[in-house]
């Protein structure tokens, strides 16, 4: 039997822990990195309510749709559009063949603005 809070707090620590160090890296202009961290920290959110909602160990998945759906999460439209966007900054920053140009400085800010108010968003479901 596994313990749902602690699972649950688990992955809320690491969710606030990544977004916190994405803007450190967006200070430090590591935008590529900070992206992956972004979308890290909605992943770990993700798997708190996956936990939350079904009462089991969330799956071994990077994919934010996917986690959304088990969780039974309905976002907005424009959450909905974003959650691609994080998915391609996973992709590249684990596989050399994906690694992309950097975004602008705004378009990351953008996107790091667009995470935290997510992340609060879904905190709130918990």
């Amino acid at each position: 039997m596994i313990d749902i809070n602690k699972q649950i707090d688990y992955w809320v620590n690491g969710a606030i822990n990544d977004i916190e160090t994405a803007e450190l890296l967006v200070t430090g202009k590591k935008y590529i990195e900070s992206l992956f961290f972004c979308h890290l920290s909605i992943e770990k959110i993700f798997k708190a309510l996956v936990v939350k909602h079904t009462g089991r160990l969330a799956p071994k998945s990077h994919n934010l749709i996917h986690l959304c759906e088990i969780a039974n999460i309905k976002l907005s439209d424009d959450n909905t559009l974003f959650l691609p966007v994080l998915m391609k900054y996973q992709l590249e920053g684990r596989y050399p063949e994906y690694f992309p140009k950097a975004p602008s400085n705004e378009t990351v800010n953008d996107y790091l603005c667009k995470t935290k108010a997510l992340l609060e968003c879904l905190k709130q479901m918990l």
